[in-house]
């Protein structure tokens, strides 16, 4: 109503505009004036004029010009002329130049431009020069109907149209005479308001429609489209997710809709929780337990639908704002389920193969399927553990807290059918173990020390002060015993604060005779049991001034010792550098020796001596340097064979058997006996090559019918030696396995 109320008083002061333009016709016609009906309001006296400013009714129905007013001088002039400047000069005024007469040459509406700005000059009229400081002045438009002016502004309101309902003073104020407006009814209402001049010149009047729209408030309550909803509802959905929702009714506005949705009565109606969802005006339901088909099938409760905000003294909650909900739960092949959200055990290092911990899943469905129990690997890189079928968990190997303190297994739960295969559904489960501490660890220096003394040192001086850690847990009332293990020129003192002194016992040092001394400190703990370790100090004796400064000492190795993980890494570097510089030992080794054959194709042409016939291949001829074997048998001597040493190669040596005369016929025993005697004297050469080898029969000729000369086809007959057992040699003595392991049977033909 407030809210209508301020509606209505806007509206008032739109009507009062509108008078005034009523009274305004009013005025031009005073016998139209209807005086018993009509009331006056506002009066106030007309004001005296000021030189500077002049004064016009509107639309004056005179006729034109109409005289506005006149400009005055200060002082009497008789040869004064009078000017205008300005806008409006010569469209909407003029002046008398004679007499300073200002007159309006057109009609003036004030509700165009109620007020002119013009500039009034006094020159002479025969110099031109101004006799006064030019004066600017204005010129102010009047309503007719001005309260200024007699009775003309009284006006009066009244409604032709909706007064049922709505009512107007003579301020031009709307009210409404019913309280029975109801924007959901009829949001829009239609007035027609006429406004008369009552004592104006002419009492004429007019009218405006008004619209009146009502401001709608929160005055409905919500109610359901249905009495009952059912839903359905698998038994794994998530909790908090939705599973339905609720429509209701309201009139209202969107913005004005604030319905809250809440569970009467009902079983199990704590497992649910309906949201309002603003948007929309719908009750999201949602679980707030996990749901399970084996325990609770169907979920039944009363649902109410209402507004806090509307007030209940004035009206009351219909018959259509509760509902009836039903949810119906479907079963659903679900994964196991672990009876713990996470597990957690404890073991002492160093034991292998206790008992850790049991972990236990279940198939929740009907069936109750087996359940088979597995570690991800990549939670167990290591392999330290392993679980059984009933989910023991075992260790597999010896743990040692101070370097794994922790271990965060994933075991996998899977469902198996009646053959034990895997059916699909699994779930898992964390599993932290963590390892126990024992007293396993010997105490130890706290940081490396390098001390140093003076040779010079006297007895009771103080060289170091040494502490002690231990790897394990160290207990609040840990104490470490130090002790000296040998006789020497130093003194170990425990401070009993789990610190030590060591001090120099007898006096000067020798530094000629021992340079560094090394002090093995024993440490023990109070654990249990009790764990005792030797820690080595290496003192530097060093020349020092007189001041005490140390001068020159000898450089001491570090304390350190080299871990084993360190030691490991050195001794695979020194590996990877042998076996790398072996291969490339190799490497080049085969390079010279693919290079020694290769040189040595040319000299093949020249180990032959002679043979009696060419062969009758073209190819034959081309392999072979023929002029060498020529000259033999010519009896000449073979051409210089360019050696690798000075001494003459023993087949250039070797003497062709005496030919036989002129037309008598040397037999093939003659060849046979030339190469027979070639071949022993190879066999007894212990510097030339082999006979029978590459080096010496490169290439044959492959079109020749005499074939190959070259040994290497044939087997050696005369030989005692069995050849076979180089196959048992590996593959590099494959070629003379082959060579001289053949079939003897096979003959060679000359």
């Amino acid at each position: 109503m407030q809210r209508l109320m301020m509606l209505l008083a806007t509206s008032g002061a739109c009507l009062g505009l509108l008078a005034v333009a009523a009274v305004a016709a009013a005025g031009a016609n005073p016998a139209q004036r209807d005086t018993h009906s009509l009331l006056p309001t506002h009066r106030r006296q007309k004001r005296d004029w000021i030189w500077n400013q002049m004064h016009i009714d509107e639309e004056k129905n005179t006729s034109l010009p109409h005289h506005v007013g006149k400009i005055k001088s200060s002082v009497s002039r008789k040869n004064a002329k009078y000017l205008l400047k300005g806008e409006y000069v010569g469209k909407v005024f003029r002046v008398d130049a004679e007499t300073g007469d200002v007159f309006a040459i057109e009609r003036l509406d004030r509700e165009n431009i109620s007020e002119y700005h013009l500039t009034a000059v006094i020159v002479d009229k025969d110099t031109g020069e101004n006799l006064e400081t030019p004066s600017s002045f204005t010129i102010k438009v009047h309503d007719v109907n001005d309260p200024t002016v007699g009775d003309h502004a009284s006006v009066m309101y009244q409604i032709l149209k909706g007064k049922e309902y709505f009512a107007i003073d003579n301020s031009g104020r709307i009210i409404t005479i019913t309280k029975s407006l109801d924007r959901e009814k009829q949001a829009r209402y239609e007035i027609v308001v006429e406004a008369r001049d009552a004592q104006g010149l002419r009492g004429d009047s007019g009218t405006a429609t008004v619209l009146v729209t009502l401001q709608d408030i929160n005055d409905n309550f919500p109610f359901f489209t249905q009495t009952k909803y059912t839903f359905v509802v698998p038994e794994d959905t998530r909790v908090g997710t939705s599973v339905g929702s609720l429509f209701v009714e309201d009139p209202d506005e969107p913005q004005n809709r604030m319905t809250k949705y809440s569970i009467l009565r009902g079983d199990y109606q704590d497992a649910f929780t309906i949201e309002t969802n603003p948007a929309h005006n719908e009750g999201i339901i949602k679980p707030m337990k996990p749901l399970d088909y084996e325990y609770i099938q169907q979920y039944s409760f009363i649902v109410e639908a209402t507004d806090p905000t509307i007030d209940l003294r004035y009206m009351s909650p219909p018959a259509g704002n509760r509902a009836q909900v039903i949810i119906n739960i479907t079963d659903v092949d679900e994964p196991p389920i672990f009876q713990q959200p996470f597990y957690h055990f404890q073991l002492k290092e160093n034991q292998k193969k206790p008992l850790i911990g049991t972990v236990l899943a279940m198939d929740p469905d009907a069936a109750r399927h087996s359940i088979g129990y597995s570690i991800r690997r990549t939670s167990d890189k290591g392999q330290f553990f392993r679980v059984t079928k009933k989910g023991d968990i075992y260790n597999e190997k010896e743990l040692d807290r101070e370097v794994y303190p922790w271990y965060n297994l994933t075991v996998e739960a899977k469902e198996l059918d009646s053959t034990g295969t895997p059916t699909g559904k699994e779930s898992i489960v964390q599993v932290h173990i963590e390892v126990l501490d024992e007293n396993d660890n010997a105490p130890e220096f706290a940081k490396p020390y390098q001390p140093k003394v003076c040779e010079n040192a006297v007895h009771g001086q103080l060289v170091l002060q040494i502490s002690a850690i231990d790897k394990d847990i160290t207990p609040r009332n840990v104490k470490f015993k130090f002790t000296l293990n040998t006789e020497n020129n130093f003194t170990l003192t425990d401070n009993h604060d789990n610190t030590a002194n060591i001090t120099v016992k007898y006096g000067q040092f020798d530094r000629e005779h021992t340079k560094v001394h090394f002090l093995p400190v024993v440490i023990s703990d109070n654990g249990m049991p009790s764990r005792t370790g030797t820690s080595t100090l290496t003192v530097a004796v060093c020349k020092c001034n007189e001041q005490g400064e140390f001068t020159f000492c000898e450089d001491m190795a570090a304390q350190v010792g080299v871990s084993i993980q360190a030691v490991v890494a050195i001794l695979l570097c020194i590996l990877t550098i042998t076996v790398i510089t072996l291969l490339v030992f190799l490497r080049r080794r085969l390079r010279k020796q693919a290079r020694a054959h290769g040189k040595s194709v040319p000299e093949i042409h020249e180990q032959l001596v002679t043979y009696d016939e060419e062969g009758g291949g073209e190819m034959d001829t081309t392999s072979y340097d023929v002029s060498v074997l020529n000259s033999v048998r010519r009896g000449g001597a073979k051409p210089p064979r360019p050696a690798l040493d000075a001494r003459p190669s023993l087949y250039a040596q070797v003497q062709k058997p005496p030919r036989h005369a002129p037309g008598a016929h040397g037999g093939p025993g003659e060849m046979a006996a030339m190469i027979e005697v070639k071949k022993d004297e190879a066999d007894h050469d212990g510097d030339g090559p082999p006979y029978d080898t590459l080096h010496i029969y490169g290439y044959e000729g492959s079109e020749s019918i005499a074939e190959s000369l070259s040994s290497l086809g044939t087997d050696s007959s005369d030989s005692d030696v069995d050849y076979d057992f180089l196959n048992d040699w590996g593959p590099r003595f494959k070629m003379l396995a082959e060579l001289y392991g053949s079939d003897p049977r096979e003959e060679l033909l000359y």
